[in-house]
């Protein structure tokens, strides 16, 4: 078994030409930079999102979780509890696409920056006018092609259906649509708004599509306090905008070496992800 990948937050394991094992960690990355300080508990709040989600959209579209459980795993994870229990996963592997859906349904981040210089964003506009953290009429998809140095590039619609075609590309986009509306009603029920979040496709052995990599976590999402929420301001988050914000107002955002973030900022990330999980699933993580 080899590491086949060392990401910002997560180490992927190859088990065999059909298995793989990802562990989530407890780094933390803002601007495409890792910090030099972790949150503590961190992995095991995404990971247990990311399962409670699988769950939930099993019925929209198949993911790609085998099991959860140690005892499934290679022996040198399950004779580690302590290093990778309810961290870790038992994945299928898949032929990725080299794209990263984003389904957006706020005026919020790139999309506002974009908005406020020229109305518009990755080729598409808008059919009215927006205030900051707004929702859209509708939520929108702007696709990104993924890096693996450096940010994402967003590009439009049509030089996605030129890569994926027609039929696939709508496939794909409709899938997306209905999974950020089933878990945003579900969140909402729960005092949080989903503004935007991404996915990741990949194809199985048998050329079924299948979602994969993380869902709908603090890390690949804008989670916002629906009791707080108002437009015009950006929102209280239940994600890592806290780390961002910090780092902004200070003049360090992207710089590297990568700055350590004092105590008292990685405790209070801890507990709004701590938080978050909790009001999403409904239990501690």
């Amino acid at each position: 078994m080899k590491k086949i990948i060392s990401g910002k937050v997560r180490e992927v394991y190859e088990v065999s030409g059909k298995e793989l094992v990802i562990v989530t960690t407890d780094r933390i990355s803002a601007f495409d930079v890792i910090l030099g300080s972790e949150i503590r508990d961190k992995g095991v709040v995404l990971n247990q999102l990311s399962l409670y989600w699988f769950h939930f959209t099993r019925n929209i579209i198949p993911n790609h979780i085998l099991s959860d459980q140690l005892s499934d795993l290679p022996l040198c994870f399950s004779e580690a509890p302590a290093l990778y229990d309810r961290r870790t996963v038992l994945v299928r592997k898949l032929k990725m696409l080299p794209w990263e859906f984003v389904v957006r349904g706020y005026m919020f981040g790139s999309i506002w920056a974009d908005y406020s210089r020229s109305k518009s964003f990755c080729g598409r506009s808008f059919d009215r006018e927006y205030e900051l953290a707004e929702k859209l009429s509708e939520p929108i998809i702007t696709p990104s092609i993924k890096n693996s140095t450096g940010h994402d590039e967003y590009v439009s619609l049509e030089r996605l259906r030129e890569a994926l075609g027609d039929v696939e590309a709508e496939r794909i986009c409709s899938v997306c649509l209905d999974l950020y509306r089933a878990c945003s009603a579900h969140a909402l029920k729960n005092g949080i708004i989903i503004a935007d979040t991404k996915f990741e496709f990949g194809y199985d052995e048998n050329g079924v599509l299948t979602l994969a990599d993380e869902l709908m976590t603090p890390d690949s999402s804008r989670f916002w306090s629906a009791d707080d929420y108002r437009t015009g301001v950006s929102p209280k988050s239940y994600d890592k905008q806290f780390v961002r914000d910090w780092l902004t107002e200070r003049g360090l955002n992207g710089v590297t070496p990568a700055p350590a973030l004092p105590p008292e900022i990685t405790d209070a990330t801890a507990g709004i992800y701590r938080e978050c999980c909790r009001k999403i699933t409904g239990r501690e993580p």
